[in-house]
């Protein structure tokens, strides 16, 4: 984590809908380093290509360990039809990296693990707080401010509308 804690309480910025999208992959075989290395290097160009285009609907994400076999991340998207899109696009490097680990998982007897889960927050069904932290999660995605600008609590900041 980088960026300058911001001291006191803050808040996600946005009352707006969000969607959450987590995808992992887990190494079952350390070994079988041409079914996970692939996997492995194809999120880097992808996130590249939507850091690059400011209308993918990518608001932010985060890269996460799971312990030794485990990497994953966790997306904020502006929404599920630009999610979609996205994964659907025959011109975007998703498509031909995903056809390639279909692929690879065939070949490969499950040495490679893949999971994502997608949750569609409508307005006023997410809050966040953050204590002395740089911006984070949900709140480097899309800002922060000041706690009491969004209720002190998080039952005041999830009743807002």
């Amino acid at each position: 984590m980088s960026g300058k804690p911001i001291e006191g309480r803050t808040t996600a910025a946005s009352e707006d809908g969000v969607v959450v999208f987590h995808v992992g992959m887990r190494i079952n075989s350390f070994a079988a380093v041409r079914s996970w290395w692939p996997v492995v290097r194809a999120m880097g160009p992808m996130l590249a290509e939507l850091e690059r285009d400011e209308g993918s609907g990518l608001l932010g994400y985060k890269s996460l360990l799971g312990g030794v076999r485990e990497l994953y991340l966790v997306q904020y998207w502006e929404s599920k039809e630009k999610l979609l899109a996205y994964a659907a696009a025959p011109d975007k490097n998703h498509r031909p990296a995903w056809a390639a680990f279909n692929r690879r998982l065939r070949e490969g007897k499950g040495k490679v693990g893949f999971w994502h889960e997608t949750y569609v927050v409508p307005a006023s069904s997410h809050e966040a707080v953050y204590m002395n932290m740089p911006e984070f999660g949900l709140g480097r995605a899309i800002g922060v401010v000041p706690v009491g600008r969004r209720g002190d609590r998080a039952a005041d900041r999830l009743q807002l509308s």
